[in-house]
C-alpha cells in the first residue's frame, strides 16, 4: 500500500509551482490596485472614510489618498524585480 504522500509527490511539485506562479501575479496586482484606489479616492473626495484615517490632522500623511499612494510604493518591489529581469539584470 502506498502512502498518500508518496502517491502525490509529483502533483505536489506542480502544485507548488502553480502556487508560486499565482503568488507572483498577485504581488504584481497590488501596486496598480492601490494606485487606482488612490486615484478614485482623490476624485471622489474621500468621504467618511477619510475622516476615520485623518487621525494626524495637519500631517501630509493623513487621509486615504496618501495611504494608498504609500501602499502602492511599498508594493512596487515586484514590478521593479520584473523590470530588472526583463532587462537582463536578474
Amino acid at each position: 500500500m502506498t502512502s498518500p504522500v508518496s502517491a502525490t509527490v509529483g502533483a505536489g511539485r506542480d502544485g507548488a509551482a502553480t502556487a508560486r506562479h499565482v503568488a507572483r501575479w498577485l504581488t504584481l496586482a497590488a501596486t496598480p490596485t492601490f494606485a487606482i484606489m488612490a486615484a478614485l479616492t482623490a476624485m471622489t473626495g474621500g468621504g467618511p472614510a477619510d475622516l476615520l484615517c485623518a487621525a494626524g490632522q495637519g500631517s501630509l500623511l493623513g487621509g486615504m489618498v496618501p495611504m494608498y499612494v504609500l501602499m502602492s510604493a511599498f508594493h512596487s518591489a515586484a514590478w521593479l524585480r520584473l523590470i530588472a529581469e526583463r532587462r537582463g539584470g536578474g
